[in-house]
């Protein structure tokens, strides 16, 4: 071999051991892989279908996610906004001293509302229509600061509610006995005056002075709320209460609350917490995120193996391309990292076009709920149906950063296999027929 031979090579090999990874050259050929010829468009159509793939999987995964989130925070503040942290029930005496219990209860750190409170389970009815409800006796301060009422009430006041003889309702209660404010309704409860032949029914009609709208449809209608002196005498309580709720900073912190609470009541009680009268529906509410979480995983895990198999076919359609690049000087990482540039590209493209269409969906889902019904006369997500009058979505930063970073690792794993097997290639056995 000549002197002039011998340099050539060694120049060709130094120009290949200075270029550095992820050299404009690498990027050049990854991206014109990616354009299809019309004689051989068969793997440009499997890496369009690997990008769509991942796009939905992608932005479903972002708007289910942005879903269950709002399911669990709203129904956690309405549940929780209505019926309180803390439910203290007396034991052994009647609990008519519950006014020292709730000036105690206030002043334990992290206490922010303690409620005294009348509950009975009666039937109501007005001239058109017939229901069950949970009359519930309280004051007109107390109302007025209970955090699922304060600020929804719609129509009527609750000013005077403690002189007004009326009672507050729910939107959908009021809707299904067909009543508005000023009207009025029956309150009928099977404990009522006790005679020598037994304990009479007793049944009292009462105006409507206020109709609220919680939001869940649920307790919009199963709630009557009447003055806490007119549900004592209405339900034989003389001067007594039958529960009081408490409402704390940190919900999530109840174990050490209920620690100082306990100290705080000095008599004995019954304490439950919301944990415990809403453990199993929570419950279901998280193992329904998972599993919709992991199934709409392999939407994405599908579009991954797409991957591999435009990818393959890629390599073996470029054998001859990958042979002339090697015998022009480009290493085997070179080639590598050609090719895996190519199917990171179609993952990563993807996946953020996933994310910019799931985050403008999950940020707009009522709108297009709405939309949806009007457009197809359907009605998605019927409020009688499900505890919410509205399709909440919460979008969390976390949820995200989780979906885009598995997308992003499953695109470039399913990119590793074809790209070894490309840097592997001979290319002489790829010129030998040629």
């Amino acid at each position: 071999m000549s002197d002039h031979a011998i340099e050539t090579q060694e120049e060709v090999a130094a120009q290949s051991r200075a270029t550095r990874p992820f050299a404009p050259f690498e990027w050049m050929i990854a991206l014109r892989y990616l354009r299809a010829r019309r004689a051989k468009s068969f793997v440009s159509v499997i890496a369009g279908f690997s990008f769509l793939g991942i796009m939905l999987g992608v932005a479903t995964l972002i708007v289910v996610m942005s879903v269950m989130n709002g399911f669990h925070l709203e129904l956690m503040s309405k549940i929780i906004g209505i019926n309180g942290h803390v439910f203290l029930q007396g034991v052994e005496t009647p609990l008519n001293d519950y006014d020292d219990v709730v000036k105690r209860l206030e002043q334990v750190p992290g206490v922010t509302i303690a409620i005294p409170m009348v509950e009975g389970a009666a039937g109501v009815s007005s001239p058109y229509q017939q229901s069950g409800a949970l009359v519930r006796g309280i004051r007109e301060a107390d109302i007025k600061r209970l955090p699922g009422i304060a600020g929804n009430v719609r129509r009527g006041s609750l000013d005077g509610f403690d002189v007004s003889e009326g009672v507050a309702i729910g939107a959908k209660m009021a809707e299904q006995l067909s009543v508005r404010v000023g009207d009025t309704i029956s309150i009928l409860t099977a404990r009522g005056a006790a005679t020598p032949f037994g304990v009479a029914p007793r049944i009292k009609a009462y105006p409507v002075v206020a109709i609220f709208q919680i939001g869940v449809s649920e307790f919009d209608g199963i709630f009557v709320y009447m003055p806490l002196k007119e549900a004592q005498a209405y339900f034989n309580k003389e001067d007594e209460a039958s529960v009081i709720e408490a409402f704390v900073e940190d919900p999530d912190d109840m174990d050490g609350m209920r620690v100082k609470l306990d100290k705080a009541v000095g008599r004995p009680m019954i304490m439950t917490d919301w944990r415990q009268r809403n453990r199993s529906f929570f419950e279901a509410l998280k193992i329904e995120r998972t599993v919709m979480f992991l199934i709409l995983t392999l939407i994405i895990l599908v579009a991954a193996l797409n991957i591999i198999s435009g990818m393959t076919m890629l390599v073996k359609d470029k054998g001859r391309d990958i042979a002339i690049l090697r015998t022009m000087g480009a290493t085997r990482g070179a080639v590598l990292r050609i090719f895996l540039m190519t199917g990171a590209t179609i993952g990563a493209s993807g996946t953020f076009a996933g994310l910019l269409l799931g985050l403008l969906v999950a940020h707009n889902l009522e709108a297009v709920r709405q939309l949806i019904n009007r457009s197809f006369g359907l009605n998605v997500f019927d409020p009688n149906l499900y505890l919410l009058s509205r399709l909440p979505s919460v979008v969390v930063a976390s949820d995200v950063i989780l979906v885009v970073s598995m997308a992003l690792g499953l695109s470039l794993l399913a990119t590793i296999y074809p790209a070894w097997r490309a840097a592997k290639l001979d290319p002489v056995e790829a010129l030998r027929y040629e």
